[in-house]
């Protein structure tokens, strides 16, 4: 067939076609129930791989690099900022949750009489720990063996018997049984509702697509025909002038009455003739008064018409935590407004009595000036860019390539991060430092989520169709017995956690089951709880569990095929 002889001529084609396929199926949703993209691309990997296609060379190898990397820079900054202070409390759960997910895979593995193929395919589905599959399959290479290419094979297997319970389980457990163990639903609601008003007062708006009206800067425009402006005055005086009244203001631009000459770069010995217009940036309660001797306000629709600047700020370490209302109150912020707070992954609303933290990222908006000012006062800004830093990502993996190729001796056995480990570490460690000081390294948010996805799922494009020839008896061979130790590890760590969260650590409910979705990785189980409780408190315990796992998980699993070759 001449379709089958072009993909097997061009293996590439095979695993665009899988990577096409796989995104749509994975969005198919039965009863509102999807598969998700990963489980989707390895099942139609498998089914293309019938067709017996060869799919060779580094693609594989370059593209779960890659993933790792930026995986390790996405959550770098939470990862170690979560190394310290009340985030410790949510790391030590994690590993406790990650422990409990190894404590269990061995003993099920050695239960079931599961090879490390077997026993780390599983693991990684029955955790929805994808990065675990690659990680295992570099050991399984590296340890080497007359089996070595059929438990390689195996992982994709286990992985894909196992995944879909991994997801379909951690959504019953923890939208349902969840709150069912710490008091009923309407006991865990009410609880979180109750949390919710602290943290989100009732004037706050939460909804994404909107925005409260009242911005705490305003840009007005005034027409300089008062008494005041019988003669001229320079912009130095005018401020003066407003002082006096102790209100506080900057003049931004001028437009000439006489010759309609707009005035942008603005001194304090800039003149202000009679009828000029001006446009005045303050906070809005100091604009607001009587301004009748300066002169009456007017629309402005040209002179307003510039753009302002909307830059992330990371507040650096040297700088004392204040309040967003006393900072407003600084010189420095004069025509700037914060938009939002960003702590740990997590928005937080700019109210008066909100901290403003060292490592927090503030969202500031106002005129380049005013804005540039600003960020050099309080941390270091972080201007938005489509353009990615190549040169970062490129040397970054090497370094990542070479830490991993480092290896340690423990008697016999030689032990070594690897490739994929090293690209992890090296990862997290370049993510934290450009959070500390953003002046290199830029990955913009949407790059990051091609390279996460792209990576991801044509390495596991790759991995099924290469394993799709031998998968059908691999199948029949392990079929119903890795499926039962799947739902053993699904179910039974996952439990445990709850029960752990809630009496031991005493985490709030909703809290307790965003830890627990987040040390078990599963954003399925994480939109389930939010939806059942009505809320997005569960996330606050979401994001510090889920870059601990998300580390965590991938050494774990080289420790378990370590295990299970002994």
């Amino acid at each position: 067939m001449w379709f089958v002889e072009v993909l097997r001529h061009t293996p590439a084609l095979a695993v665009f076609l899988t990577i096409g396929l796989g995104f749509w199926l994975g969005k198919v949703k039965v009863k509102g129930i999807a598969l998700g993209t990963v489980t989707a691309v390895l099942i139609v990997g498998v089914l293309v791989g019938q067709l017996d296609i060869e799919v060779g060379g580094p693609l594989k190898t370059v593209s779960f690099l890659l993933f790792l990397f930026c995986i390790g820079y996405s959550v770098g900054p939470q990862f170690f900022k979560s190394l310290k202070g009340e985030g410790l409390k949510e790391v030590f759960f994690a590993l406790v949750v990650c422990v409990l997910i190894l404590g269990c895979s061995i003993g099920v593995s050695f239960l079931f009489g599961l090879n490390p193929g077997q026993a780390a395919g599983m693991m990684a589905g029955a955790s929805t720990a994808s990065p675990v599959v690659g990680a295992a399959e570099e050991t399984i290479n590296s340890i080497g063996g007359d089996g070595a290419k059929g438990m390689v094979d195996a992982i994709a297997v286990c992985y894909a018997m196992t995944y879909v319970f991994g997801t379909l389980g951690a959504v019953w457990l923890l939208g349902y049984i969840g709150p069912a163990m710490m008091g009923g639903l309407e006991k865990v609601k009410r609880m979180t509702h109750e949390l919710e008003k602290t943290l989100s007062p009732s004037g706050t708006n939460n909804d994404p697509a909107s925005f409260i009206a009242c911005r705490p800067v305003a840009f007005r425009a005034f027409c300089a025909d008062g008494e005041w402006m019988d003669s001229p005055h320079t912009v130095k005086e005018l401020e003066e002038r407003y002082e006096k009244e102790g209100r506080r203001i900057i003049v931004e631009r001028i437009e000439r009455a006489a010759t309609g000459e707009i005035i942008e770069k603005i001194t304090p010995e800039t003149e202000i003739f009679r009828d000029d217009t001006v446009v005045v940036a303050s906070r809005r309660e100091m604009i607001v008064g009587d301004n009748s001797w300066f002169g009456r306000e007017v629309a402005g629709v040209k002179i307003l018409s510039f753009p302002v600047e909307d830059v992330d700020v990371t507040v650096s370490r040297k700088f004392k935590p204040i309040t967003v209302h006393e900072l407003m109150t600084r010189k420095i912020m004069d025509g700037v407004d914060i938009k939002r707070i960003v702590r740990n992954d997590v928005a937080l609303n700019p109210l008066d009595g909100t901290e403003v933290l060292p490592g927090d990222i503030v969202e500031l908006v106002g005129s380049k000036k005013r804005v540039e000012e600003c960020a050099g006062e309080i941390g270091y800004a972080d201007p938005r860019t489509l353009a990615t830093d190549f040169v970062f990502i490129g040397l970054g993996i090497l370094l990542g390539g070479l830490l991993g190729a480092l290896a340690v001796k423990i008697g016999a056995v030689s032990i070594s991060l690897g490739a994929s480990g090293g690209a992890l570490v090296v990862g997290l460690i370049l993510g934290w430092l450009r959070s500390k000081r953003p002046v290199a390294g830029a990955i913009p948010k949407a790059s990051l989520w091609v390279f996460n996805n792209l990576g991801l799922n044509m390495y596991i494009a790759v991995i099924g169709i290469a394993s799709g020839p031998s998968f059908i008896s691999a199948f029949t061979e392990v079929g119903p017995k890795i499926f039962i130790a799947g739902l053993i590890v699904t179910l039974v760590p996952l439990f445990i956690s709850i029960l752990i969260g809630h009496k031991l650590f005493k985490f709030h409910p909703a809290v307790t089951l965003g830890c627990c979705a987040g040390a078990r990785k599963t954003t399925a189980g994480l939109g389930a709880v939010q939806e059942r409780l009505g809320s997005t408190v569960p996330a606050l315990g979401y994001t510090i569990t889920y870059a601990v796992s998300n580390t965590v998980l991938i050494i774990f699993g080289i420790i378990l095929v370590i295990v299970m070759s002994n």
